[in-house]
């Protein structure tokens, strides 16, 4: 896989040439909608295992190598026909072989709203480790709200994904409710009938395990929370059943916060089967703009977690959309969410160029819209994912939980395929 930023004068026909790609091939693996536009700093995968250059005047290997950052030993290797490194003809073609799979095997979880579309899930369950269909929302007395789901338990079954049942703490508003949360967690009765609705649920709907993300809770019912977990994951454990966790993004154990204080990493880890760390929301809706997953914060809440978490226990998050904010801002007016790719169509449309950040690692645009009012959007590309995902074989994690699956953006998937092999559960 090669990641191709576009510059001043490319067009698909000429990136075609250069990789020996088909336009077509390149338009569907890169979901182009506009082929004969695009747009200064826009990624397009090259999806393939090697690519035959073709000699041009004044080549030579090892400018070969460095063009491509491919060793030069990879390419001799690959080329063995090739006596003299330094004496290429004009018109020569050159095998540049490509890396693949470098880092090893890593478990994907894929949250989904229970509304996905079939085509997406089916193009998406590939993918998966686990599919965490989103949500039976608890209440007080430990009773669950309905989840129409089990079409979506079938297809992840029938990929070898493992369906995951996610409960949570959203109330009646629609937003995640401490009150909620503190009813349960004081309440064993109430926690006693949410276990049990837990387990009949997995068992008559042929669930995997189930995915605790309870958030915003009080601070005092901390270890309420552990003694809950402590609860649930016992008679899970009699019947097989796995169990992960959500969790706020930390840079310390003792992180001041609503989101943050009752979120324990190293009691949760010594319970948890996996630990989702939602390591994004930096940028978001009411928030100034920023990067929603910048690298630096992602790398700093890491470089903690795995000090307090087993690192193959950890799942990093990583964000799939884009938010669009008006300038100047204000919370009061909420930025717009996109998907990842109809940022790149907004960019195109408004003919702005795409700049990388290169602290946060992450694509940006400007624009000016129809009543002359500025915006910047912030979202993910195949090199902002390429940057984050080499998180995982630096910190040795289990791998990524994606927020969510909702929208297919296809370069996520060229890119995490191409460098990791995804594990899958045998039924």
């Amino acid at each position: 896989m090669v990641i191709h930023i576009v510059k001043s004068g490319d067009t698909l026909y000429k990136i075609s040439n250069f990789y020996g790609v088909p336009i077509e091939k390149l338009v569907l693996d890169n979901q182009i909608s506009t082929p004969n536009k695009l747009t200064i700093g826009q990624n397009i995968v090259i999806d393939v295992d090697k690519i035959n250059y073709t000699v041009k005047n004044g080549d030579t290997l090892y400018k070969i190598s460095k063009m491509f950052d491919i060793p030069l030993s990879d390419i001799i290797e690959s080329n063995p026909e090739i006596t003299n490194p330094n004496a290429l003809n004009v018109g020569q073609v050159v095998v540049i072989p490509l890396p693949n799979k470098e880092f090893g095997n890593i478990e994907v979880n894929g949250y989904a709203i229970a509304n996905i579309n079939e085509q997406v899930l089916n193009q998406t369950l590939p993918y998966l480790t686990y599919l965490a269909i989103f949500s039976y929302q608890a209440k007080d007395d430990g009773n669950m709200s309905l989840l129409y789901e089990t079409n979506l338990i079938e297809k992840a079954r029938a990929k070898n994904v493992a369906p995951l049942m996610v409960v949570t703490n959203i109330g009646g508003s629609g937003g995640f409710d401490s009150d909620v949360a503190h009813s349960i967690l004081t309440n064993e009765l109430a926690q006693t009938t949410l276990i049990n609705n837990i387990l009949n649920t997995l068992s008559t709907k042929n669930y995997y395990g189930v995915d605790i993300d309870f958030e915003y809770i009080y601070p005092y019912d901390k270890e309420s929370y552990i003694q809950f977990l402590k609860r649930l994951n016992t008679e899970l454990k009699k019947n097989n059943y796995y169990l992960s966790v959500a969790v706020a993004p930390k840079y310390r154990e003792n992180q001041t916060g609503l989101l943050y204080e009752a979120h324990d990493y190293k009691q949760i880890g010594e319970i948890a089967d996996r630990v989702i760390i939602m390591t994004y929301e930096w940028g978001y809706m009411y928030g100034p703009p920023m990067a929603i997953s910048p690298y630096d914060q992602v790398e700093q809440v890491l470089t903690y977690a795995v000090t307090a978490i087993p690192s193959n226990k950890i799942l990093m998050g990583m964000p799939n959309y884009a938010y669009d904010w008006t300038y100047p801002y204000s919370p009061n007016n909420p930025a717009t969410t996109l998907t990842n790719v109809n940022a790149v169509n907004l960019a195109i449309e408004k003919g702005a160029t795409i700049y990388f950040d290169k602290t946060a690692k992450a694509p940006y645009f400007n624009y000016v819209d129809n009543l002359n009012k500025k915006h910047i959007v912030w979202f993910d590309n195949a090199e902002s994912t390429y940057e984050r995902l080499k998180l995982v074989d630096k910190f040795k994690l289990a791998g990524v939980s994606y927020w969510t699956i909702n929208n297919f953006f296809n370069q996520n998937w060229l890119v995490l395929n191409s460098m990791f092999n995804i594990k899958k559960i045998e039924n």
